[in-house]
């Protein structure tokens, strides 16, 4: 009786989140669902689920049978890398898995004179500059005036290694050389280094979210980043002026599903490559940059926030660790594991 008693209990509460729209899934984050997302499997959903009482938090499990139910058909829209971290990004037809992300992304980056990181966060006129990668070779070029342009082949890098900080990581990166460091310096209006990322550099993922041990390019701390076009649509609907994909600079984009149904994958397969889904993606104001002018506005983070936040964090994407390593294709199906 007693049990019974508690499994009722269960679905009083599960009534309550629902009715609150909110959801408390792995690692203890809470996911504020849109009316849409729960409004069509809400009847089944609530016959469907098990409770469990962890460490004071409700968790919801989905049985076998009521997640088949709810399988869709996901599949590769866009990849992007983005060479220089910061600057613009590239769109790619197909893209090499690596264990510190794509192939080429976020190998190079901009230090200031210490060595410290530079971006978007508060050099809003990166947003300018953007890339081309031809034939291994990099090309930077101002938006608003193409004439102002530098070439950087990819193997380009001195015998010269400085220490350089990303947040609280310090790692050894070769200098690319004084020619580069001469024409950002001289775009940006400050004294700057172009730096890269020897293969020997090894800048470990947090342990928290480590599956292997994994080293991790220039990027904030992950690999890779998914979002769901569905995703964007929807705080896109509630906005006056839609903003674009480049805003939250991902690495792969999908089709398919509900908005936010990426936050309860846990590992997926993109053509015969396995990702592990480590943890939702916290962003900063670098979303509220136009990535053509470099102008920033308050939204689509001030919406957001009304519906994406957890505690200080407002949350949009999820961060993943590739398993195994090779080369998918836009078009790729996604599979749910």
């Amino acid at each position: 009786m007693a049990a019974i008693a508690k499994f009722s209990k269960s679905f009083e509460t599960c009534d309550s989140l629902l009715a609150e729209k909110r959801i408390h899934t792995r690692n203890e984050n809470i996911f504020l669902l849109t009316s849409n997302y729960l409004k069509g499997w809400k009847l089944g959903f609530r016959f469907s689920c098990l409770y469990l009482y962890f460490q004071n938090k409700f968790r919801i499990v989905l049985t076998n049978q009521s997640a088949r139910s709810m399988e869709l058909e996901y599949s590769v829209q866009d990849i992007y890398i983005y060479p220089i971290k910061s600057l613009g990004g590239i769109r790619l037809e197909a893209a090499e898995v690596e264990e510190k992300g794509f192939k080429y992304d976020r190998r190079w980056m901009l230090v200031d004179e210490s060595g410290l990181f530079l971006s978007q966060r508060t050099i809003f006129k990166l947003a300018q500059l953007h890339v081309k990668l031809i034939n291994d070779i990099i090309t930077v070029f101002k938006q608003d005036q193409q004439e102002e342009r530098i070439v950087i082949p990819v193997a380009q890098e001195t015998e010269q290694s400085i220490k350089v900080t990303v947040w609280d990581d310090e790692m050894d990166a070769k200098l690319v050389g004084t020619i580069y460091d001469d024409w950002f310096s001289r775009i940006l209006s400050m004294k700057v280094r172009l730096v890269k990322m020897p293969d020997s550099t090894q800048r470990k993922v947090n342990s928290k979210y480590a599956i292997n041990d994994e080293s991790v390019s220039f990027a904030d701390g992950m690999p890779y980043l998914l979002i769901g076009q569905s995703s964007l649509d929807d705080i896109n609907g509630r906005i006056e002026i839609p903003v674009p994909m480049n805003r939250f600079r991902p690495n792969i984009v999908f089709s398919g599903g509900q908005a936010f149904s990426e936050d309860a994958w846990k590992r997926i397969v993109i053509g015969e490559i396995t990702f592990q889904v480590v943890k939702p993606c916290p962003r900063c104001v670098m979303p509220t940059i136009d990535q053509n002018s470099g102008v920033k506005s308050k939204e689509p983070m001030k919406t957001l926030a009304t519906y994406r936040s957890v505690g200080s964090k407002v949350l949009f994407g999820q961060n993943m660790i590739a398993i195994n390593f090779g080369i998918f294709r836009v078009g790729d199906s996604i599979k749910l594991l």
